[in-house]
């Protein structure tokens, strides 16, 4: 099999046939994309790099003794609750996140906090403070106009901050506006199958999300089109390369990198016909920086700047390993493999429906249960579905 990178400027138009029918579909960036309000979206990677820079410049952290710390409810607003921490005479007002967070730590419902009027809030919480085993607390605060209490964590809470991330993806990715082949994503266009690398970024458009509380990026490689083999029409099976990651310096979520070849984005940021998909995750813990430093960061550029052809070998290897000619090699080899017999005949079936002919190669076998994977209703039945075809192209390879 011949493999190719295509030049996005051999097509007049810019955009290429794709075969969005195979490989998984992967909602993870369309979720993000539907959840964003307008002052989370940004248009570029400098523009995001500033503000999450400026928001770590003027935070500071430290590990308190939870006991010296005082609450103080404010007598002109019965709501609102502030803390004295050791060190500062300068109240502090906890967000609401660090203030669930806060309630966490020594074991304070904080939903039930909320309902209570700030002083008989304050004594409970006051309590908590003063009995709380674990003795220290380490603080995220910054100063806006006020001081404010972004987080809360253990003493031995492992911050990676989102600065650092998303200065790990601008050295491969630049502004991730097309100066490097890194880019925001284009779209598919669902009435001819074609997908279009080239559409303005804009708010609508845009991957590179950030709040008070994480980061969300999704860049592609979608100007350089990888060729690994060839659909049953004769046209080329096309993928791009692309990879999304996140963060949260304030505990809200882990961080980690997912990397993939997939067919296309869709307006909805839904990835069609993902193939190859790898994730690593970091939990902050003592040791998340250095584990960032040595091993997601490395692995990232690793992938960005890494051959397709291992990959495209995979799938070639998958497409050229006949496994089954009669029917009853299709379904010995599906039940060896551990389907049911309902799974057995609905992969069959789907096979035959897209592409005319029933399964005989690990490839085959692959996309029919991929396919049928995207119609499960419930996710870890999908997912289980998923990581068996994955490991059947695994071992093709």
């Amino acid at each position: 099999m011949n493999v190719q990178v295509l030049d996005a400027r051999g097509d007049p138009s810019g955009s290429y046939k794709v075969d969005v029918n195979r490989g998984e579909r992967v909602g993870r960036v369309s979720s993000e994309w539907f959840s964003r309000p307008d002052d989370e979206r940004f248009l570029s990677l400098g523009e995001l790099a500033r503000a999450v820079r400026d928001r770590a410049e003027r935070s500071r952290s430290r590990v308190v003794e939870t006991a010296l710390i005082h609450v103080e409810a404010s007598r002109s607003d019965p709501e609102r609750l502030s803390l004295i921490l050791p060190g500062s005479d300068t109240p502090i007002a906890p967000t609401h996140w660090s203030f669930g967070q806060l309630a966490s730590q020594v074991g304070a419902p904080a939903a039930y906090l909320r309902q209570l009027p700030a002083a008989l809030a304050g004594i409970n919480l006051q309590y908590g403070l003063t009995s709380h085993r674990a003795e220290q607390i380490k603080t995220l605060e910054i100063e806006d106009g006020r001081v404010e209490l972004r987080a809360v964590t253990g003493p031995d809470y492992g911050r990676i901050y989102d600065q650092e991330l998303v200065e790990a993806v601008q050295r491969i990715a630049g502004n991730g506006t097309g100066d490097t082949r890194w880019k925001v994503p284009g779209v598919l266009d669902w009435s001819t199958g074609t997908y279009n690398p080239h559409v303005d970024i804009s708010k609508d458009t845009t991957t590179l999300y950030a709040s008070d509380r994480d980061i969300f990026l999704f860049l592609v490689d979608d100007l350089n089109p990888i060729e690994a083999g060839r659909l049953p029409d004769g046209s080329p099976d096309l993928f791009f390369r692309g990879f999304y990651c996140w963060n949260s310096e304030v505990g809200a979520k882990t961080l980690g990198i997912a990397c993939f070849y997939l067919r296309a984005v869709c307006q909805n940021r839904n990835l069609w016909g993902v193939e190859d998909f790898e994730e690593i995750t970091i939990r902050h813990s003592k040791y998340a920086a250095s584990r960032f430093a040595h091993q997601a960061a490395p692995a990232l550029e690793r992938f960005a700047n890494s051959s397709p052809m291992p990959f495209v070998n995979g799938i070639k290897a998958a497409r050229e390993r006949i496994v089954a000619r009669t029917d009853e090699d299709r379904t010995e080899f599906l039940r060896r493999k551990g389907f049911s017999k309902a799974e057995t005949q609905k992969v069959i079936e789907t096979v035959l429906a897209e592409e005319g002919r029933k399964p005989e190669s690990i490839f085959d076998f692959v996309q029919g249960i991929t396919a049928v994977a995207r119609d499960k209703p419930h996710q870890d039945a999908r997912l289980d579905l998923e990581a068996r075809a994955k490991k059947l192209l695994d071992r093709a390879a």
